[in-house]
C-alpha cells in the first residue's frame, strides 16, 4: 500500500477494495503491506477499506523509497507470512518495485493489470467429483486454486488471462483506476501489526543525499470528474487553449492521447491510454480522437463519454454515449460559447 510524504495513495484504496473481494471469493485473509517512517497512524485507514490487517513496517530508512531497502522489507515480509497473492500498484514506484520482489522470490509477476479473478474451476471439478466417487478421505487443497491476472498484450489488440501455477506468491502489479474503490466503512477497523526491520549497510547500495522537488504544478487526472481530451484530430498545439477553455466552464482537466503527448502539446502526466492513465471521470469529452484501443483501454470506464470527430465511423463513436460528427475545431468553440451563455443565464 503506497504512501508518499505520509499520505496514503488512492491507489492503496483500490487495491485494498479488490483484494476484500478475492479474499472473500477465496476464502481467506487479507491484509495490507504499509512501509514508511513514521506512518502507523495511517495505517488504519484501511482497515474501512476492507483489510482485516495492515503490517506496518517503520523505519527512518524507508522514509523515501529506495528499491533496495523495500525490495528488501517486502521480500521479508513475504517470507514470514508466506501470501498466496501479493498486489501491488502500477504506480511509477510499484513498476520498478515488483519485478525486483518477483525475481527475488523466485515467482512470476503479470504487470499492468486491468482485471483480477480467483479461478475456482479446479474446485468445482473436485466438488462435482466428490459427488461420484468416494473421497470422503480427499482433502482439497485450495492452495492450488490460481489467481487469473488480465492484462492488454500485443499492443492492446487482445487481453491475455495469464496464471502462476507453480510458484507462490503470485504477483501482480494493478493499473491505478481500473479498480473501483469500496466506499469507507467508517465502523470496520482491522488489526495493525508491527513487522520488524532490520537493516545492514549491504542492503542499502544507494544512499539518498537530497530530494529536490520539481516545482510544476501536476495535477492528478485520474482524480477529476470531468475530463476533455484532445486527439490527433485537434490539428496542432495552438487549439490546446480552446482545449482548456472547455475544460475551464466545465470544471475540468485538460488530457490527451499518445499523438498529442508524444508531440509535445501536452505533458505527459496528462496522457490517458494503455501507455498512459487509466481514468473514470463523470464526463470523458473526447476531441479529435479515434479510438484506437489503446487510449480506449483507459477511459472506457468513464459514466458518460461525448465525442467530436469527423469522421462517422471512428471507432472512438462505438464506446460514446454521444456522438458528434464535424469538425473539432469549429464545434468546440460554439460549444464553449454555448455553455457560458447557458451558465450566465442561470446567473441572471
Amino acid at each position: 500500500c503506497e504512501q508518499r510524504q505520509g499520505k496514503m495513495m488512492s491507489t492503496s484504496y483500490e487495491l485494498i477494495s479488490e483484494g476484500r473481494k478475492l479474499a472473500d471469493e477465496r476464502g481467506t485473509k487479507l491484509y495490507g503491506l504499509l512501509l514508511g517512517d513514521g506512518i502507523e497512524g495511517i495505517a488504519k485507514e484501511l482497515g474501512g477499506y476492507g483489510a482485516d490487517g495492515v503490517y506496518v513496517c517503520d523505519h527512518p530508512l524507508l522514509k523515501e523509497y529506495t528499491t533496495d531497502a523495500y525490495t528488501k522489507v517486502i521480500c521479508d515480509v513475504v517470507e514470514e507470512f508466506k501470501p498466496e497473492v501479493l498486489l501491488i500498484g502500477a504506480t511509477n514506484i510499484g513498476r520498478d518495485l515488483g519485478p525486483r520482489c518477483a525475481a527475488r522470490l523466485n515467482t512470476g509477476l503479470t504487470a499492468d493489470c486491468t482485471h483480477l479473478d480467483i479461478d475456482m474451476d479446479k474446485y468445482v471439478n473436485f466438488l462435482e467429483t466428490s459427488s461420484t466417487l468416494d473421497l470422503s478421505n480427499t482433502k482439497f487443497d485450495m492452495e492450488d486454486v490460481n489467481l487469473k491476472m488480465t492484462r492488454p498484450a500485443f499492443g492492446g489488440n487482445i487481453m491475455a488471462t495469464i496464471v502462476c501455477k507453480d510458484h507462490r506468491p503470485q504477483m501482480a502489479t494493478v493499473r491505478p483506476g481500473v479498480m473501483q474503490a469500496l466506499e469507507r466503512d467508517e465502523a470496520r477497523t482491522g488489526e495493525v501489526v508491527d513487522f520488524k526491520v532490520e537493516f545492514t549497510a549491504a542492503d542499502m547500495n544507494v544512499t539518498i543525499k537530497e530530494v529536490v522537488k520539481e516545482d510544476k504544478k501536476t495535477v492528478d487526472i485520474t482524480e477529476a470528474k470531468v475530463l476533455v481530451s484532445g486527439g490527433r484530430g485537434i490539428g496542432s498545439a495552438d487549439f490546446v487553449p480552446v482545449l482548456q477553455e472547455a475544460a475551464d466552464v466545465l470544471g475540468g482537466v485538460v488530457t490527451g492521447s499518445r499523438p498529442v503527448i508524444e508531440a509535445g502539446w501536452l505533458d505527459k502526466d496528462r496522457q490517458v491510454g494503455q501507455t498512459g492513465k487509466t481514468v473514470r471521470p463523470d464526463l470523458y469529452l473526447a476531441c479529435g480522437i479515434s479510438g484506437a484501443i489503446q487510449h480506449v483501454a483507459g477511459m472506457e470506464s468513464s459514466e458518460v463519454v461525448i465525442s467530436i470527430n469527423k469522421d462517422d465511423n471512428a471507432a472512438i463513436f462505438s464506446v460514446s454515449d454521444l456522438g458528434v460528427v464535424g469538425d473539432v475545431k469549429v464545434i468546440l468553440p460554439k460549444l464553449v460559447e454555448a455553455i457560458k451563455k447557458v451558465k450566465e443565464e442561470k446567473m441572471n
